[in-house]
């Protein structure tokens, strides 16, 4: 009886532990890609005052995102490709994360599965 109880223990340890790598990326994409879509809508929203050359400064500590996500820029269209830029490496850095998650689970599972 007791082994019993020992296997379905380490059974609902297994599946407990185990993060769905698809759906972490998913949802932190979606997130980040939000959070800068909401962030350079905001910006261009509230306006800013007017540069030498005649254009809006809005947010330029946000338009540094420029130099790495190409072709985005604080403006309606420039929030639409951002989304896409913050989908796809938050999707990335998080489907890495939880990959490295679940191999170092794995290990421990079986390093105490074997008895160490």
């Amino acid at each position: 009886m007791f082994g019993e109880n020992k296997d379905l223990e380490n059974l609902v340890e297994t599946q407990l532990v185990r993060v769905s790598a698809r759906f972490f990326a998913i949802v932190a994409g979606v997130l980040g890609g939000l959070g800068l879509f909401v962030a350079t809508n905001w910006l261009v929203l509230k306006g800013g005052p007017i540069g030498p050359e005649g254009e809006r400064l809005i947010g330029p500590h946000l338009s540094l995102l420029g130099q790495y996500f190409i072709g985005y820029r604080v403006s309606f269209a420039g929030s639409l490709i951002g989304f896409a830029w913050a989908f796809a490496s938050c999707g990335v850095v998080a489907y890495a994360g939880a990959w490295l998650y679940n191999w170092v689970a794995h290990l421990r599972h079986d390093k105490r599965s074997a008895g160490g």
